[in-house]
This record gives C-alpha cells, structure tokens and sequence, in this order.
C-alpha cells in the first residue's frame, strides 16, 4: 500500500482516487477546495490532475516530498512558454521523477469499472512499471513506457483535433469528412512527433493513436463536444460555458501551432482551429482554406 495525494477534484482526479483507493491505497485530495497540504508531506506518489494552464502555478504553491513520483494526468500544452506539462512539472518540482498518465480513457467509464487502457511513462522504465503495477486493476490495464514526449504530444495534440472534428460534425459534414480529419490529424500528431524526437511507436500506441480515435468521435469528450456546439453556431465563450469542465484543447491550440512554426512542420488543422479560437475566423473559412489546400501525396 502506498501513501498516494491526488492534485484536483474534477472529474478525472475523482475517478483516480476512486481507482487508487480501490487499490488499498491510502488517499488524500488537495484542491482549492479542500487545500489540506499536511497528507502532501509524506506522500509517496502525488496525481496532478490539474488543468493544465493552472498546473505550474500551483505546483509553485506548493511544497512536495523531493522523493515522491510525480504522476501528471493533464494533457495541454502551456500556452505562454509552450512547454508540455512533464516540462512544467520537471521544472517545478526539479528533484522528483516525472511520470504521465495518458491514454483512451473518459472519467465515467473508469468510475464505472468499464475496460480501460492507458500508457505510464517515466523516464526510467522501471519507474514506470513500479507505478503502473501499484495503480493497475482487472478493468484499468496500464501499460509502461520510457518515452516521455512520445505520450505528452499525443495527449495534448489529440484534444486540439478533437475540436476540428467536432465541428465537422456539427456543421453537418458527414462520418466521411471526421475521419479524413482524424487520420490527417494523426499525421500533423506525427510530425511533430518526429520533430521533437518522439517514438512513432508511441504514436501508434494507446496515448497517441487511441486516444486520437476515442477523442474525435465522442461527445464524452469535451473537445469534440466544444468543437461541435462551435459547428453549430455557438460563439467561442458560450461554447466555453457549456462544456462540464476545462476544454484543454482550446488552449492548447495556440502553443501546439507555436511548435510547429518554430519546427518548421506544416499542420494546417491545427492552424485552423486557432485561428477558430485565437482570430475569431469563422468554420465555414476554415472549412474552405481546408478543402482549397493543394492536393499533395500520403
């Protein structure tokens, strides 16, 4: 049993604690609503399940055991310095091991004991293997990995595309039109992937592709359900209002499309889903300067 405190009581780090207790684990919740720091002291692993534009100011906040294994569960991208969250954590917390948490996996169907695969990585393997082997259960496999970046793109990237594909289908585009963007999309996921020295296995893998799948093609997500009500014809901020929780993917838009610039890699739906969120342009232009792109080969 391992002493283990959960950062966020959303609903992603509740159904983390429900998961870790049920592991006979001992479980502590900090949020703002419940800012206990005493259980941090002596926490041996600590969950962020932070928003991901928040994570790096309350981890400054905060005073964590240099020896705890630090899981992060958010998936953004930090929008003004354009770093994933394990390099917002590393930062932060330079003493302890980074590890992320991603994968096809909504909060309601881990809360319900439904069959669930994620990826753990860590920058030493058998970091990883010790975490996913404390918190695994019959219905929740995880599956370990040394490849850091590999699992933060395709964690952050997929909530950005999800938004594209979600307004597809809420301008009516038909099933067609949402998998030309999910497989594009994998392809702008790739090439970043390449760029900053990702595994394409990863990529492949539960928290790249999987998640990719799962993300663009459910309203359980609330990237596809943003990026629908967008389709629609909801302006940005009531779109924002509707959602149950934080649209990652509308803030990591921007930074995603940072990276690709600086990488010197084209990712035209990334592009325009920021220039949806950060310019005002209308779907229906962005649907358009989609559709006039030259013809290219795969």
């Amino acid at each position: 049993m391992s002493r283990i405190a959960v950062l966020g009581d959303g609903s992603w780090g509740t159904a983390l604690t429900d998961l870790a207790r049920d592991g006979g684990h001992e479980v502590s919740i900090w949020s703002r609503k419940q800012p206990d720091t005493a259980p941090l002291a002596t926490a041996q692993a600590v969950i962020i399940a932070l928003p991901a534009q928040a994570t790096g100011d309350v981890l400054a906040t905060l005073s964590l055991p240099p020896d705890a294994a630090l899981l992060i569960a958010a998936k953004g991208i930090e929008r003004s310095t354009h770093r994933f969250m394990h390099q917002v954590v590393a930062e932060a917390c330079p003493k302890n091991p980074v590890l992320i948490l991603s994968g096809p996996s909504f909060a309601e169907d881990v809360t319900r004991a439904l069959p669930t695969a994620v990826t753990l990585a860590a920058e030493h393997l058998e970091v990883a293997r010790f975490w996913a082997a404390q918190l695994a259960r019959p219905h929740f496999r995880i599956y370990a990995s040394d490849d850091l970046m590999g699992v933060a793109i395709g964690g952050s990237l997929k909530n950005v595309l999800a938004i594209a594909c979600g307004i597809s289908d809420g301008k009516r585009l038909g099933a067609s039109a949402r998998a030309a963007l999910t497989a594009r999309g994998f392809a702008e996921l790739s090439r970043l992937g390449k760029a900053l020295r990702a595994r394409p296995e990863t990529l492949v893998g539960l928290s790249g592709l999987g998640d990719l799948l799962l993300t663009c093609s459910s309203e359980q997500s609330r990237n596809y359900a943003f990026g629908k009500r967008l389709g629609e014809g909801m302006p940005i901020e009531q779109a924002l209002a509707a959602s149950s929780g934080v649209v990652e993917g509308a803030f990591s838009a921007e930074a995603a499309l940072a990276l690709a610039r600086e990488n010197g890699i084209a990712m035209p739906i990334t592009q325009a889903v920021a220039a949806i969120i950060e310019d005002g342009a209308t779907p229906e232009s962005m649907i358009k300067s989609l559709l006039d792109r030259p013809l290219g080969t795969e």
